[in-house]
C-alpha cells in the first residue's frame, strides 16, 4: 500500500458494547461517489439493530472492500477506502485487502444451497469397536489354571440356554470372572443387525430438513439466554392477581382519552405496577457488586418486542416516575422504532449488572 496515493481506511467499528461482528446490509454510496461529512456510507446489522455508518470527512469513495450481504464481518475489518481527490480513485481499482483473514461470509442463495452435495451414504459407516465384544477372548484371571474359564453358575446356565461359547465372552467380574450380565450383553450384541443391512436403505434425494441462517440479533439472543441460564441463579415466583378493578379503571380512562385519540393498554399498567413494586421492595431492585449490594433509586423497565429479526427489549427509563399516559406513548414509539430497526443504542442498552426483569401475566 506504500505506492498508493494518500487515503483513509474505514474499518468496521463497534456500534454497540456487545457487538463482535456485523452484517453489511447495503451500501448507500458507490465507488467514485463524492462524500460529505455525515453522509450515510452503508447500513450495518449489529447484534441489536440495523444502524448506519456515516462518513467522518469529505472525500471520494475509492474502494468498497466488503460487499453487500457480507455476514459475520469482525470488528476492525477494512470496509472501504476514502481518498481526498477524485483523480486518486482509479489507483484503487484492483486493490485487495492483504491483511484480511478468511473472507466474510456472504448469504448463499437458496438455489445454490439446494445444489450442495448430500451427506455421505450410510454404507460408508464402519461398525463401532464397542459392538465387537464377542470377538474378544476372555483374559484368564490370576490363580486360574490355563484353559479354565472363571464363570458364575448362573452365567454358565444362561450361556448354555443361548448356545454361546464362554471362551468368546469377556468377563467384567473380579479377576475377569464372567457374570450373568456379561452373557446377556454378548447375546444382545450377537442379535444386533449388521451394518450391511442398513446400507441398502435408500438415501432421500432431498434432505428432510431446512437450515435457517441466523441474524446477528438471533445469534446474540441465543448466546445471552444460554449465558444467563448458566451463570445467574434463577428462581421463579408466581401469583394470581385479580385484574377486575384495573380493567374497569382502564376502560374509564380510555373513555376520557378518546377525544385525544389516546388509548392505554393492559401492558402499560403492568409496567407501572412492576416499577412501583420494585421501589416498594428495594431488594429486588438491587445489584450484587461483589464487595457490596447496590440498591437503585430508579426503575428502568425493559419491554420485550418481537421483530422480524428477533427479540429486542427497549427500555422505559425511570418508569416509576412516569405516568400511565407517558409510559403508553413511550412504549408505542419504542415498539415502532424496534420493528423498523431504527432504535438507537441508548434506547436498548443498559450499564447495569441485571439486563432483564421478566414478568409473565396469564389472563
Amino acid at each position: 500500500m506504500s505506492k498508493l496515493p494518500p487515503h483513509t481506511n474505514i474499518a468496521l467499528p463497534a456500534l454497540s458494547p456487545t457487538m463482535e461482528m456485523g452484517t453489511i446490509v447495503s451500501w448507500k454510496k458507490k465507488e467514485g461517489d463524492q462524500l460529505s461529512e455525515g453522509d450515510l456510507l452503508c447500513e450495518i446489522e449489529t447484534d441489536k439493530a440495523t444502524m448506519g455508518l456515516e462518513a467522518s470527512e469529505e472525500g471520494y469513495l475509492a474502494k468498497i472492500v466488503v460487499p453487500d450481504g457480507s455476514k459475520d464481518v469482525p470488528i476492525g475489518r477494512l470496509l472501504c477506502i476514502v481518498v481526498e481527490h477524485k483523480d486518486d480513485v482509479a489507483a484503487f481499482a484492483n486493490f485487495v485487502d492483504q491483511e484480511a483473514g478468511a473472507p466474510a461470509k456472504k448469504e448463499v442463495p437458496e438455489s445454490e444451497a439446494a445444489s450442495a452435495p448430500l451427506p455421505p451414504s450410510v454404507s460408508a459407516v464402519s461398525p463401532p469397536s464397542a459392538a465387537q465384544p464377542a470377538t474378544e477372548a476372555a483374559t484368564p484371571s490370576a490363580g486360574i489354571p490355563p484353559g479354565r474359564i472363571s464363570v458364575s453358575p448362573f452365567a454358565r446356565k444362561i450361556a448354555a440356554e443361548k448356545k454361546l461359547d464362554l471362551a468368546t465372552i469377556k468377563g467384567t467380574g473380579p479377576g475377569g470372572r464372567i457374570l450373568a450380565e456379561d452373557v446377556e450383553a454378548a447375546a444382545a450384541a450377537a442379535a444386533k443387525p449388521t451394518v450391511e443391512a442398513f446400507a441398502t436403505v435408500p438415501v432421500p434425494s432431498t434432505p428432510n430438513f431446512v437450515d435457517i441462517p441466523l441474524s446477528n440479533m438471533r445469534r446474540t439472543i441465543a448466546k445471552r439466554l444460554l449465558l444467563s441460564k448458566q451463570t445467574i441463579p434463577h428462581y421463579y415466583v408466581s401469583v394470581d392477581v385479580k385484574m377486575d378493578e384495573i380493567l374497569k379503571l382502564r376502560e374509564n380512562l380510555n373513555n376520557m382519552l378518546k377525544k385525544n385519540n389516546k388509548k392505554l393498554s393492559v401492558n402499560d399498567f403492568i409496567i407501572k405496577a412492576a416499577a412501583l413494586s420494585c421501589m416498594r421492595v428495594p431488594e429486588v431492585n438491587s445489584f450484587w457488586m461483589d464487595a457490596f449490594i447496590r440498591q437503585n433509586n430508579v426503575v428502568d423497565m425493559s419491554v420485550a418486542v418481537t421483530t422480524d429479526a428477533g427479540l429486542i427489549a427497549p427500555i422505559v427509563f425511570g418508569a416509576n416516575l412516569k405516568g400511565l399516559l407517558e409510559i403508553s406513548d413511550e412504549v408505542k414509539a419504542l415498539v415502532e422504532k424496534a420493528r423498523a430497526g431504527t432504535l438507537q443504542p441508548n434506547e436498548y442498552q443498559v450499564c447495569y449488572a441485571v439486563h432483564t426483569f421478566k414478568l409473565t401475566i396469564s389472563m
